[in-house]
């Protein structure tokens, strides 16, 4: 990722400047358009010197969380229920935030409230602090007067969303450890303890077994070309970020997640109740279809989602029913379409793109249940597949020596 400067103008014609990463000039033209700001210039963030806090921000630290989102978001409800005047709220969360990036931020946005520019745009000045679905709604929600309840839309949504990713990523966590320690076992296994055997393995000559053969060979293997494999691995990974880091290798990654056996449909699951869900608020808050579908595509955090919810998008905007496009995406399964359809049929389609949210978020909940007892069989085969191979390979040779002591006896 690098860093870019812009300068561009938004529907109203005010000058808006800021700072998006991105990977390249077009990738920052393209979010600035999903905004509604026509780019004038962009150019690469050269910077006068580093210094230690911004190499921590380019490093990670101090980013803008779901959770402070989620917090600004109920605070500016309450400031925005109780009637308070914006920028004396707004400058009572720029005193009290410990967010270093968002108390920048938002001091930015009070002096662009204060140059005479909305809200909305104000907040879009940092695209990188604001997502577009929170500017989309907070600019509806300004122009209709439901700012208040656009916040805590905005709070509820976030915060679901973040339990979801949270749950799903603990849900991933046990067996990702499980396979670590295998790998670096057999690793330490292979490299440093079969060695010590295999000059004892080799007083038998030819009446090695099989099962030894193949780890003496592996273990030989790894210690005579130990750094080059070490060294193909980490090119490896190297390459696979690159070739993911373009948007056909996204794409192609993107769509592979959601092939795994067990995990991808919990990816598939979570990823639509996201995107039903904020569909839902969307339309809910007073953004049209398409703008909705746009925005959605591109903040499903998945490519081959988003692109299909791109066609979804066009299907539409080609005079299709929601549920007909559905259908035709092939992502949504035959309840959900039939619980679209009856959504436009009585004109509750907001309440029912709920339904659809809370069906998904169910079957989410439901999978990350099991998901432990589904994955314990296979990590249980796997280790034991390992113990037998070590065992058969260690002692096998160890009975075969004692078998011939005997016979000699």
């Amino acid at each position: 990722m690098s860093n870019f400067r812009y300068r561009g103008r938004s529907g109203r014609g005010d000058l808006i400047t800021g700072r998006l990463d991105a990977e390249t000039v077009e990738a920052v033209a393209a979010r600035l358009l999903n905004l509604g700001i026509t780019p004038l210039e962009i150019a690469p963030d050269a910077g006068g010197g580093v210094s230690v806090t911004g190499l921590m921000q380019k490093l990670g630290a101090g980013r803008v969380t779901a959770v402070d989102l989620v917090l600004f978001s109920r605070q500016m409800y309450s400031i925005t229920k109780a009637g308070l005047p914006l920028l004396r709220g707004l400058k009572g969360l720029a005193q009290s935030t410990h967010n270093v990036r968002l108390r920048d931020a938002l001091h930015d946005v009070l002096q662009s409230l204060e140059s005479g520019r909305d809200f909305a745009s104000s907040l879009a000045r940092h695209a990188d602090v604001f997502p577009p679905l929170f500017i989309s709604m907070v600019r509806v929600g300004e122009s209709t007067g439901t700012l208040d309840n656009c916040f805590l839309r905005l709070s509820e949504y976030l915060s679901q969303d973040q339990d979801v990713q949270d749950r799903v990523k603990a849900a991933l966590r046990y067996p990702l450890i499980v396979i670590s320690i295998i790998g670096i076992a057999i690793a330490v296994i292979t490299v440093f303890v079969i060695p010590n055997f295999a000059p004892l393995f080799k007083v038998l000559g030819n009446d090695i077994p099989w099962p030894t053969k193949v780890i003496m060979g592996t273990s030989e293997f790894a210690r005579a070309h130990g750094l080059a494999l070490l060294a193909g691995l980490v090119l490896g990974i190297i390459g696979l970020k690159r070739h993911i880091a373009t948007d056909a290798g996204r794409y192609a990654w993107d769509r592979m997640k959601l092939r795994v056996p067990v995990l991808g449909d919990l990816l598939n699951q979570a990823v639509l109740s996201r995107v039903m869900r904020s569909l839902a608020i969307s339309l809910d808050a007073g953004l049209p279809m398409i703008q909705a579908l746009t925005l959605l595509a591109r903040s499903a955090g998945n490519e081959y989602l988003g692109e299909r919810l791109l066609r979804l998008r066009d299907a539409v905007e080609r005079g299709d029913s929601l549920s007909c496009a559905a259908g035709a995406v092939g992502i949504f399964p035959p309840l959900v379409l039939q619980m679209i359809a009856v959504g436009e049929e009585t004109g509750e389609l907001t309440g029912l793109l709920e339904e659809v949210s809370g069906f998904y978020q169910r079957e989410v909940d439901y999978r990350l249940r099991n998901l432990t007892a589904l994955i314990e069989p296979v990590l249980i085969v796997g280790v034991g597949a390992m113990v037998l191979i070590l065992a058969l390979g260690v002692f096998l040779p160890m009975w075969n020596m004692i078998g011939k002591v005997g016979h000699v006896g």
